[in-house]
C-alpha cells in the first residue's frame, strides 16, 4: 500500500507528551481548594471529560469557584506553563514520527486538551510541523466518547477509513476508534479508566513504548 494512504490520528497526553501525570496532579489541587477528596469514580469520569465539562464538574458537584468558567482559569494557570516550558515527549515519540513523515505517512492530531496547552506542548517538543491537523474536542463539541475529533481529524489528512488509525493510551478512546470502524494502536501510559491487559484487548495493536516501534513495521502492517 502506497505510504500517503495511510493515516495516523495520535492523542496528544500521555500517548505523544508525557504529561498525563500532570493532569492528574492539577485534578487533585483543585480537589484540594474545594476542600474535597476525588473517588475513585470522580477521577474516572473527569478522565473522558472535556476542559469545560471539567470545571462544571468541579464548580456544580464541589462548590469550587464562582463558575465553571472561573475553574477553567485556574486549570489554565496550574497547566499552560507546564505545557510551555516543562513537558517532554514521551520516549521514541518523535523519531516514530517522525520516521511516519519521512515515508509519507499523513498524520494529524486529536485531543482532550484545549488548543493553547496542545500548540504550546508540541511546539516545545519538535511535534508541530509533522501535522496536517490538531484538533480539539473544543473544536468539535463533543468529547472523546464520540468519533467527531477523529473524523476531523481524518477529513484534515484526507485519507481512507480503512487505513487510518488511532494511537490512543486510554481504553475509553479506543472503543470510540472501534466503534466507528478506525484502526486502533494502544500505547499504555497510566490510563486510570483501564488496566493495560484491557488497552492491549481493546486495540488492534498493543505497544508499552514507541521504543518497540519503528515505521517501516508500522507501515507493514496496512
Amino acid at each position: 500500500m502506497e505510504a500517503s494512504r495511510i493515516g495516523v490520528i495520535f492523542d496528544c497526553d500521555g500517548t505523544l507528551l508525557d504529561s498525563m501525570r500532570v493532569w492528574r496532579e492539577a485534578e487533585t489541587e483543585l480537589a484540594r481548594r474545594a476542600n474535597v477528596t476525588l473517588s475513585a469514580a470522580d477521577t474516572d469520569a473527569l478522565t473522558a471529560m472535556t476542559i469545560p465539562e471539567c470545571g462544571a464538574f468541579f464548580h456544580e458537584r464541589f462548590g469550587l469557584g464562582a463558575s465553571g468558567d472561573e475553574v477553567i482559569a485556574m486549570m489554565d494557570e496550574l497547566m499552560l506553563a507546564f505545557y510551555r516550558e516543562r513537558v517532554l515527549a514521551r520516549p521514541g515519540a518523535l523519531a516514530f514520527v517522525q520516521g511516519l513523515a519521512e515515508r509519507g505517512v499523513r498524520m494529524s492530531v486529536a485531543s482532550s486538551s484545549p488548543q493553547p496547552y496542545l500548540q504550546a506542548g508540541l511546539e516545545r517538543c519538535g511535534f508541530a510541523p509533522y501535522f496536517d491537523a490538531i484538533v480539539s474536542v473544543d473544536d468539535v463539541g463533543a468529547s472523546k466518547r464520540e468519533p467527531a475529533v477523529y473524523d476531523r481529524a481524518r477529513e484534515a489528512m484526507g485519507t481512507p477509513l480503512a487505513t487510518t488509525w488511532g494511537v490512543e493510551d486510554s481504553v475509553y478512546a479506543v472503543h470510540t476508534l472501534n466503534a466507528a470502524d478506525y484502526r486502533t494502536l494502544g500505547i499504555y501510559d497510566c490510563d486510570i479508566s483501564g488496566t493495560v491487559e484491557s488497552l492491549r484487548e481493546a486495540a488492534e495493536r498493543f505497544i508499552a513504548t514507541f521504543e518497540d516501534l519503528d515505521a517501516a513495521t508500522f507501515i507493514e502492517w496496512n
